[in-house]
């Protein structure tokens, strides 16, 4: 079986700035009598950000509208679809949510609402992204995606160079691709590499558990339509539609958060490690946008704070404004810097800059994989 490589991070040693961080951390929910996971206005927003998406679809079946109203519904789903995404199943993975480990787990199916395995999200978000981030061929975010490259470490191709032209259309087919395909392939990849413990019998219910619950979402966002009277050409543009919006808005948030100009690539030595602590190297490749705009940060479920995000990633995200405080002051006395842009205009621009860049960057290090 092959395993991917051991990595790991600098000395306790090099740590202070965290330790230092989290006891601030701590004491301020402390210090206030406030839980670090979901708040009312959390549960508000799950009401809401669900009703975004399930609602425009049981209208859909009711009232079957025409073509073109209809698509503005599936269009809507869409934008609900990457809520679910950003701010419910997010949290709820990560244990953010609740202090209960079944409201976390009943929570984390709304990913399979919109069609994904909570599995393999785990494996791939909670593990190997959080721990090695912007690591080639350990962080699964960065790896070449058909015909995007992301990292600097990896092969270049003569099709790079104009990556900037196609990206955002590719970034459309990330979800329909996730509830086809990616799913499967992740089963593969990762029981082959190490990073899936299951057992045989544990990843043949899992396996099981997948096409059950990919059968059911494609009956129930396919087949019930078609069942009630909507043509089938009508859904299936409908269907497209939702997925191609979800799928750039969700894309597209997480790459502001690592591919842009500011973030780092580290290698690891011919030992494994990474020469810095943890919590450092989560600094420098991880970058902040939009921080002030309260609609955005609402919508995008603190995925513009990924700096705390990375930091605490079991805090519920609607903390992470005033979390957000006390990273920067004390980066700023450890002589850490706290990336950020101001906006969301200028945190596309810095990832255009660099799709850019990086289509023209020969391989930094052909020795690494």
């Amino acid at each position: 079986m092959k395993q991917r490589p051991k990595v790991t991070f600098a000395g306790k040693d090099k740590n202070i700035f965290f330790k230092t961080l989290k006891k601030r951390v701590d004491r301020h929910f402390k210090e206030r009598d406030v839980s670090i996971h979901a708040n009312v206005q959390m549960v508000v927003k799950t009401i809401v950000i669900l009703a975004v998406y399930t609602v425009p679809f049981l209208y859909l079946l009711y009232f079957q509208p025409p073509l073109l109203p209809s698509l503005l519904l599936w269009l809507v789903m869409g934008i609900g679809m990457a809520g679910v995404g950003m701010t419910i199943m997010h949290d709820a993975i990560h244990g953010a949510y609740s202090s209960s480990s079944f409201m976390n787990k009943l929570l984390g199916f709304t990913l399979n609402m919109v069609g994904g395995s909570k599995h393999n999200w785990r494996l791939q978000h909670n593990i190997l992204h959080h721990t090695y981030t912007n690591i080639t061929h350990m962080d699964d975010d960065i790896a070449d995606k058909t015909v995007l490259r992301f990292s600097p470490h990896t092969p270049l191709k003569w099709y790079h160079k104009i990556q900037p032209v196609y990206a955002f259309f590719f970034y459309g087919l990330l979800t329909l691709y996730w509830v086809t395909l990616k799913d499967f392939v992740q089963f593969v990849l990762y029981t082959r590499d190490g990073v899936n413990p299951n057992t045989l019998t544990q990843n043949v219910i899992l396996l099981v558990g997948i096409i059950t619950l990919k059968v059911v979402y494609f009956f129930v966002f396919l087949g019930i339509p078609v069942l009630v009277g909507i043509h089938f050409p009508h859904v299936i543009l409908g269907f497209l539609l939702m997925h191609f919006i979800a799928g750039i808005i969700l894309t597209t948030v997480f790459q502001l958060a690592h591919s842009v100009d500011e973030t780092e690539f580290p290698v690891p030595d011919d030992e494994g490690k990474i020469q810095n602590a943890w919590a450092i190297h989560q600094m420098e490749t991880t970058v902040n946008f939009a921080r002030n705009n309260k609609w955005l940060s609402w919508y995008l479920g603190g995925l513009n704070f990924q700096v705390e995000h990375h930091l605490f990633p079991r805090i519920c995200h609607v903390h992470y404004p005033e979390v957000s405080k006390i990273v920067r002051e004390t980066a700023r006395e450890f002589d850490i810097v706290y990336h950020e842009h101001k906006s969301l205009g200028a945190a596309l621009k810095s990832h255009i800059r660099y799709m850019i860049r990086i289509g023209k960057l020969p391989d930094l290090n052909d020795g690494i994989g």
